[in-house]
């Protein structure tokens, strides 16, 4: 059934149908281009596991790739491959995304194939074991063996008590050594199904073809009971939370996390403009006084979850050896403290603005940019024509909007901190990533955007995602 269409830009447009069985599908046929991306966006991420299960979300991302009732293993790839395509996923909070592009003759190969993992997949004990250890060495090197993953994860921790934001992701390795086959049933039967899912379809494809196939493969796929998100509601802070940590490193570092609002939420915009002010660029505030004046960082990045749910702002800064944790927090909270106290003068707001477009044109400038943006969009806020309508709240902000979005958010008594010391039973020696690690930093012009421990979101949506990770 077709539930809504809406132009695109240019000669393209989007149409939004439902099958009888739940599944959502977005099309956007583009003849410009040979090629076609095919996502596949299912509603559950870490937010929904339970206690004792984390972790479980992200292990399916692995496990989607094995075998299923008519795919012996590797024969997905290979298939793919073969058809001269790539394939990946990502899972986060709130989501699990799995991505293929592929020239356009192979559009019937991947209706076969993703309905195919839908419905059919193998959950046995080898293929759980097996993705169990993959895992859990992914774990050790995002986490266990690097101090940026380390120290997010601990900063979440730390930040929510009672939401399920807490966890990881990637889970905790008690968790991930317990799963079992009956637990991954469980939670294929509950959450990977028509109904809690959402496909997303763009490029060079006939829109009338691509509606008979997914009828044909995916109609007799039945809709389940998909358990309710979670409705818990963090409590508010009544002070800072402060942790010291040691860690081998050769320099100190400084996480912080301020309560930020939803994806959804109005202020949300003006938020990420101002995040483009302070943080992004070596022109922003923030990088101008840390690196370049005061030369106390090598390292730095922030942005703001863009979560269901309220998350964090999150900010991180590597500091330059010799220099201190307490100087780089002063500098950081004399800037924070300015944009709470100053509005935004115009040319600087119409700088970031334009640069926050531009971000977002160039994020659409694929077929693989259009549809992991609408699937995005889909799938945290409800409606992926939500997507023209941030674009809009954009191009609306005010400076006054800004000030009152950092003076919502830039509360020191909802602020979270972790600092990190070089570890002292080691000596402040370094692990030989670690010191690498010290060699780029010593450049003051060094600056990393994002964390490498979680996907990277641009201002409007996902510019990238977490690869799976392979051994």
């Amino acid at each position: 059934m077709l539930l809504a269409s809406m132009p695109f830009g240019g000669e393209l447009t989007l149409r939004r149908y439902r099958f009888d069985n739940g599944l959502i599908l977005l099309s956007l046929p583009d003849p410009s281009t040979p090629l076609i991306s095919y996502h596949t966006w299912f509603r559950v991420g870490s937010r929904n596991e339970q206690p004792g299960k984390t972790g479980l979300a992200h292990l399916f991302e692995h496990l989607m790739f094995g075998q299923t009732a008519n795919l012996p293993h590797g024969e997905l790839d290979k298939r793919i491959e073969s058809a001269g395509g790539e394939t990946n996923a990502a899972t986060w909070t709130d989501w699990t995304h799995y991505h293929t592009e592929l020239p356009k003759e192979g559009l019937a190969l991947m209706v076969e194939i993703e309905s195919e993992r839908m419905q059919n997949l193998v959950l046995r004990a080898k293929q759980v074991s097996s993705e169990k250890e993959v895992v859990q060495n992914e774990r050790r090197f995002r986490v266990d063996d690097d101090v940026e993953g380390a120290v997010s994860e601990k900063l979440y921790a730390l930040a929510f008590k009672r939401h399920p934001y807490h966890h990881p992701t990637i889970g905790w390795m008690k968790d991930i050594e317990g799963f079992t086959p009956e637990d991954c049933r469980g939670f294929y039967r509950a959450y990977y199904a028509p109904n809690n899912a959402t496909v997303v379809a763009a490029g060079n494809f006939d829109e009338r073809r691509l509606l008979a196939l997914v009828q044909a493969h995916y109609g007799s796929i039945a809709a389940a009971y998909v358990p309710p998100p979670p409705s818990v509601v963090e409590p508010r802070q009544d002070r800072e939370r402060v942790r010291v940590m040691r860690a081998s490193t050769p320099t100190e570092k400084l996480a912080i996390g301020y309560r930020a609002p939803s994806f959804g939420d109005p202020d949300y915009a003006a938020l990420s403009l101002l995040n483009e002010l302070l943080f992004v660029g070596r022109g922003s505030r923030v990088f101008q006084r840390l690196v370049r004046k005061e030369q106390l960082a090598a390292e730095l990045h922030a942005g703001i979850a863009p979560f269901i749910d309220p998350g964090l702002y999150d900010i991180w800064i590597g500091l330059r050896p010799g220099k201190k944790v307490r100087s780089a927090l002063r500098v950081l909270d004399e800037e924070l403290e300015r944009a709470c106290e100053r509005r935004v003068p115009a040319s600087d707001l119409e700088r970031v603005k334009n640069r926050a477009e531009l971000g977002f044109l160039m994020s659409l400038e694929t077929v693989g940019g259009k549809a992991e943006q609408l699937g995005f969009y889909e799938t945290v806020v409800g409606d992926a024509a939500q997507l023209f309508v941030r674009l809009a709240q954009f191009r609306a902000v005010t400076a006054d909007d800004v000030q009152r979005a950092a003076r919502r958010v830039f509360d020191r008594s909802q602020r979270t901190r972790i600092e990190v010391l070089p570890d002292a039973k080691s000596g402040g020696k370094a692990t030989r990533r670690s010191r690498a690690l010290a060699a780029r930093e010593s450049s003051p012009l060094s600056l990393l955007t994002h964390a490498p421990s979680a996907p990277p979101f641009g201002a409007f949506a996902p510019s990238s995602l977490r690869a799976r990770w392979r051994p």
